[in-house]
């Protein structure tokens, strides 16, 4: 990964979180979620009783899986800058926010409070994880009077490379809006629905992704997908293949979203929430003011691709 892909950028006078920096599941067999991510292309490590998620070409830990009797969402960790730790400490007993007790050990340099849907955010002095400009992108070369495919016995594992965003259901979208744009600071990018929003996309205003954080409304929270960034939509494309070979064959597409530009592949893990290839999402610089608006249902989801798989939109942490 470039250094100039992860730069610190940051909007002057501005508060808020720069990066979406982890999300933490529980899973009922950390085992089954070892061979889904490795399949998929990521790193996984064994950390104590712990799996994490990392990219192959970074450090950064994206993710953590704890061992549990169903799949759950415990927590969203969101990055800042250092020199904003005081202020956001200051910002949420300000608008009196409730904190909750930490999943790990006490920090100086985190702060633990509880969502608009009842689970637990962190707040947390890190490096900027979060794009700071556009993700590469890969272009076949043009015709020269050869073939330019390349041949599929040479065709290398897909390795995404870093995490776009999540989504995640949620009670209500206008409250989830409201809570992650007072207490964080984070800005709508897109939204959709009539008489009462049903899909929203928020993005960071240090730069980041058209959204690093997207709301799909249900009566519980939960989990519905991370998206992973590769540079080609033959990436796409060959992770489709990649996984349905290693027996991962539940998915959707390969088709393109409207909303955030991007082509896309999801597949379903083993407890019913999704990861996804993605390619040449739309990004926000930090500089620049994204012109938000809400959009008619047909023009929300998604411009071509095959079908919608009837399930894709259920909340499998619903009891």
């Amino acid at each position: 990964m470039t250094q100039s892909l992860m730069a610190q950028t940051k909007r002057p006078g501005v508060l808020a979180v720069h990066s979406l920096d982890e999300y933490v599941l529980e899973v009922p067999s950390l085992e089954d979620a070892k061979k889904f991510y490795t399949d998929f292309g990521l790193r996984v490590v064994d950390e104590g009783e712990q799996v994490a998620l990392y990219a192959h070409n970074n450090p950064h830990r994206y993710a953590t899986l704890i061992k549990g009797m169903k799949k759950r969402l415990l927590c969203l960790r969101f990055g800042i800058y250092a020199e904003d730790l005081q202020a956001f400490n200051e910002h949420i007993d300000r608008l009196g926010v409730r904190r909750v007790a930490p999943l790990h050990g006490p920090s100086s340099n985190s702060i633990w409070i509880e969502s608009s849907d009842g689970f637990a955010v962190e707040i947390k002095v890190a490096q900027k994880s979060s794009p700071s400009s556009q993700a590469p992108r890969v272009f076949e070369p043009a015709c020269s009077g050869f073939g330019r495919a390349p041949a599929s016995s040479k065709v290398d594992q897909v390795h995404p490379l870093y995490m776009s965003h999540v989504l995640i259901f949620t009670k209500d979208v206008e409250t989830s809006l409201k809570f992650y744009a007072e207490v964080l600071g984070l800005r709508l990018s897109d939204s959709s629905g009539e008489e009462k929003l049903g899909i929203a996309f928020m993005h960071s205003p240090h730069g980041s992704d058209h959204h690093l954080l997207a709301f799909l409304g249900d009566k519980n929270y939960g989990f519905h997908h991370s998206s992973w960034t590769v540079e080609s939509i033959d990436k796409v494309g060959l992770g489709m293949k990649q996984m349905n070979e290693a027996g991962h064959t539940y998915g959707w597409g390969v088709g393109r979203h409207v909303l955030g530009s991007n082509y896309f592949r999801y597949t379903r893990d083993p407890w019913g929430s999704y990861v996804e290839y993605s390619y040449d999402i739309d990004f926000v610089p930090h500089d620049h003011d994204w012109p938000s608006k809400n959009h008619p249902p047909q023009d929300s989801f998604y411009l071509w691709g095959p079908d919608v798989p009837a399930e894709f939109g259920k909340n499998f942490e619903t009891p």
